[in-house]
């Protein structure tokens, strides 16, 4: 996890550009870098390291001498590099997964060199030999990238939109702050004057197809079928695969620990792992909420049962209210859940930096998406339709979750890694026939749990432990968290206010003061951004005003809650 930012043509003094990179460094604590491009005066890449691989040529650019051409600033991990590698016997200059960009990019070009990525990723590649400048994104957006393109082909291009709101250029025309599409590349023309044009904007891969990197998967080949043992049996081969490839780093290793099924199964597979790598330390755990919240009380017995080293931070309402602000600097969005749901995430990363020496971290980001585990899923009309809003979700996971997972991490130095979205895990699961997906006997991501399902990996409670969102389970069952939230601002923002919010706010009006307020928050740290999100995260086939699970007329709490 780093922080990349690039300037292509700008118009002023690049050592006053160059200060808008230092609001991402919170992302890359290890070390900083600002290097001009030869023979390109008005560009330059500034560069925030987070080491965790090869600590001695881990800095960026990255440039070797068999290319000497070729500028790579990136941000991710290549969990297959070793293997392509050694497939197309790529002579290596560095121990960096990033070089395998440089040679895939040399010998296939840059369509298929990301293709054949499997991780996750943000990259900037420039090509002074060819003038060319390269942009990509993973699958999912597991990384961020934002950029901005003036009229006159002024690009710049940052881990963050915070690290572009002050760039300033040459032009009346406002230049808009988009973020990058995940699944995309992009290649841009560069101009002796350094400026830019964009000539082709690509999907690679979309998350219902196959990766073309499967060929070269480290995971045995899988049934053919749709038989239900066939099915489960690649369901935990896969997702096993999944998190054995993560393991690749040479700092410590921790895991998000919410005691939902997601986090546990992550948590679970990943101790079994360790021992397996005979790592030199126990993992570590981590949880988050009141004292008698249901998600402590669950991660408690998950920890207990897979043996981890466990921590659990308590926090209040007062705490946490106090923390929203800085949460909406970090994400760069208003939307009412990913505020709620980031809040306990921030908090309990900030622990994991100043108390633990754990920095690369797994959690269980995706699997809700995946798998149909909203609690709305329960009245899709069909499961054509449950199978097509799945889809739906993945495709928006950078806007919401994922946002999440990586900038509540990334605000306190730590990688993020996310099993469940691995390309091929995810591929496989929603190729399988709509009507195996579907919530069944009343519990969603039933064929989840199933494959899981007398293995003991997991406590059976914890294995059937029905869907609670984040934003609740933090809290006691009696008075949830965005309860205490909406308290806080009842008296912040007034009626009037409200009245007018549609004109006040006309892209994605406020209907809740609690909304409004975060609005406020964002507009003041964001103005004229609003479009970043096009739309609220809501249920679905059900009248939602709110997007808490314990509001649904569906939700039924655990009996032990």
């Amino acid at each position: 996890m780093c922080g990349i930012w690039a300037l292509f043509g700008s118009d002023e003094c690049l050592s006053v550009q160059c200060t808008c990179a230092m609001k991402i460094a919170h992302r890359g604590p290890d070390a900083f870098r600002f290097e001009n491009v030869n023979g390109f005066t008005n560009c330059c890449f500034g560069f925030h390291r987070l080491a965790i691989v090869d600590q001695l040529h881990g800095m960026q650019p990255l440039r070797v001498k068999k290319f000497p051409y070729l500028w790579l600033c990136y941000n991710g991990e290549i969990y297959n590099h070793h293997r392509l590698r050694k497939e197309f016997d790529f002579d290596y200059q560095t121990k960096m997964d990033g070089e395998i960009l440089l040679h895939l990019y040399d010998k296939f070009g840059i369509k298929k060199m990301a293709s054949l990525l499997d991780g996750v990723f943000a990259f900037i590649l420039l090509d002074t030999a060819n003038r060319k400048v390269h942009l990509g994104r993973d699958t999912y957006g597991v990384r961020p990238m934002f950029k901005f393109l003036t009229d006159d082909g002024f690009l710049a291009v940052c881990s963050e939109a915070k690290g572009l709101m002050d760039i300033t250029h040459s032009m009346a025309t406002t230049a808009n702050i988009v973020p990058f599409l995940p699944g995309h590349v992009e290649v841009f023309d560069l101009k002796l004057n350094g400026k830019v044009e964009s000539i082709q904007l690509e999907q690679f891969h979309c998350c219902t197809q196959e990766p073309a990197h499967a060929r070269y998967d480290t995971a045995d080949k899988l049934s053919r079928g749709f038989d239900e043992e066939m099915v489960q049996s690649n369901i935990r081969t896969l997702l096993e695969n999944a998190v054995k490839k993560r393991l690749m780093a040479h700092r410590r290793i921790g895991c998000l620990l919410s005691g939902g099924l997601d986090s546990s199964l992550v948590a679970s597979i990943l101790i079994k792992l360790a021992k397996e790598e005979k790592l030199d330390y126990t993992i570590q755990t981590f949880s988050i909420g009141s004292d008698d919240s249901p998600d402590i009380l669950a991660a408690r017995k998950v920890a207990a049962h897979i043996g981890s080293d466990h921590h659990e931070v308590n926090f209040t309402a007062e705490e946490g209210i106090q923390a929203v602000e800085d949460v909406i600097f970090h994400l760069e969005t208003y939307d009412i859940t990913t505020i709620r749901a980031s809040v306990g995430m921030y908090l309990v990363s900030k622990y994991i930096r100043e108390k633990t020496d754990s920095v690369v971290i797994f959690s269980g980001e995706g699997a809700d998406e995946l798998t149909q585990g909203y609690i709305y899923f329960h009245k899709a009309p069909t499961p054509k339709a449950a199978a097509e809003d799945s889809v739906r979700l993945m495709k928006e996971l950078y806007m919401f979750d994922v946002l999440r997972a990586d900038r509540t991490t990334a605000a306190h130095g730590l990688e993020l890694r996310v099993p469940f979205l691995d390309h091929r895990f995810t591929s496989y699961y929603l190729s399988l026939p709509e009507d195996m997906r579907v919530p069944k006997d009343g519990v969603e991501k039933h064929l989840l749990r199933s494959a899981f399902k007398g293995l003991d990996l997991i406590p059976d409670e914890i294995l059937w432990r029905r869907k609670e969102a984040f934003s609740d389970g933090v809290m006691s069952a009696k008075k949830s968290w965005y309860t205490c939230l909406q308290e806080h601002v009842e008296s912040m923002v007034n009626d009037d206010q409200m009245e007018k919010a549609h004109k006040t706010f006309p892209h994605n009006p406020p209907s809740t003061k609690e909304a409004y307020y975060f609005r406020q928050v964002f507009e003041k740290l964001f103005p004229g951004q609003a479009k970043w999100i096009p739309h609220y995260w809501m249920p679905r086939w059900i009248k939602a005003t709110d997007p808490s699970a314990r509001t649904l007329s569906i939700y039924k709490p655990d009996k032990d809650q």
